[in-house]
């Protein structure tokens, strides 16, 4: 009989007891596949924003070094789990075998192309070729296999989207998806970061403000900012250092006439933002952090040293619906579907 353990994928973790798969320090991938599992031939690691840029700028820039470090990680850990950022990423791929007592036994077919939807910080995995580093999208294509467990969510992928699209969107699912759980007409919103995840939680906020409120993107690239204005993605762009906290907080007060904002989304992939993301926020407002390179302790100790009232949550990369929302987007916003297809098609 499956216990939790089986369904949470405990017996994978190697040389630690009562470890679940994200904290273990190696992971077992190899085959044969167990009964509540799903083995699927990997074509795509979506690595980690803050993963891929900490390995690349180790790598100088080079594909080869880069491969090379992403092998070695996977080799050393089982998973794609970058122990200095902490952070993995997800993957696409075909069905390859399904356990009997798996949920989506009779549901999948070998074969279906599905994207997984939990961080590959916890999927055991083996690679056995790289064959491109796309260092603009954050992806490696490979040959290997990995394995989900009966509690890992996945997407099966759309047929009227490309792979690539589809592996971006779906990487940063839960981020827009928990942005329209917060969002409410009148809102003044700020998001921090203007990639993926920014883009399409502004697409989302959008909805749930309809024309009311004010949506303000920041990041420090002007090329990226100037793609969401031409997609009419935000109302206000600020080119701006999101570690500088204080110029932020500046500019942020002249662009919302004093008021700050009522909800502020961290999507940022450096370090040391959590307190640009606070002084944002008006008292009684909220932040979200979905970056992974957020330190909690700094976000919690910061609100706490400037006597902020801010709530501050760290975004869940899990929620329910969430792909169908984020793909719903691609949709129906012609605008973000262009931008989506111009940065990763």
């Amino acid at each position: 009989m499956e216990t939790m353990a089986d369904a949470y994928g405990l017996s994978r973790v190697v040389g630690a007891t009562g470890f679940f798969p994200q904290r273990a320090g190696r992971l077992d991938p190899s085959l044969p596949c167990r009964e509540s599992e799903l083995v699927v031939e990997v074509e795509s690691l979506n690595i980690d924003a803050a993963s891929f840029e900490q390995i690349a700028r180790e790598a100088g820039g080079d594909d080869a070094r880069i491969s090379e470090q992403v092998v070695s990680i996977v080799r050393e850990r089982g998973k794609m789990h970058n122990p200095k950022t902490g952070s993995g990423g997800i993957f696409i791929g075909g069905v390859k075998e399904l356990g009997p007592r798996h949920p989506a036994h009779g549901k999948l077919r070998v074969g279906d192309r599905i994207a997984s939807l939990v961080s590959l910080t916890l999927t055991p995995l083996v690679i056995e070729e790289i064959r491109a580093v796309h260092r603009d999208t954050h992806r490696v294509d490979v040959r290997g296999h990995a394995i989900l467990f009966a509690s890992g969510s996945y997407a099966t992928l759309p047929e009227d989207l490309s792979d690539a699209v589809a592996l971006a969107a779906l990487d940063v699912c839960g981020a827009p998806a928990l942005v329209e759980r917060h969002v409410r007409p009148g809102m003044t919103v700020a998001v921090l970061g203007a990639g993926k995840g920014g883009a399409l939680c502004l697409a989302q906020a959008r909805r749930g403000l309809g024309d009311t409120g004010r949506l303000l993107a920041i990041d420090l690239h002007g090329g990226a900012l100037a793609e969401l204005q031409e997609h009419h993605l935000c109302d206000v762009a600020l080119k701006l250092d999101a570690t500088r906290a204080v110029e932020v907080q500046e500019h942020v007060l002249r662009a919302t006439r004093g008021s700050l904002c009522d909800l502020v989304v961290n999507c940022v992939s450096v370090q040391d933002t959590e307190m640009a993301t606070i002084l944002c926020a008006r008292d009684g407002g909220t932040a979200i952090f979905f970056s992974m390179a957020t330190s909690f302790t700094s976000a919690s100790l910061g609100a706490d040293g400037v006597s902020r009232d801010v709530t501050l949550l760290m975004g869940n990369g899990y929620v329910p619906g969430h792909a169908e929302l984020t793909l719903g987007l691609l949709r129906k916003d012609a605008g973000l579907r262009q931008l989506f297809e111009r940065r990763y098609g």
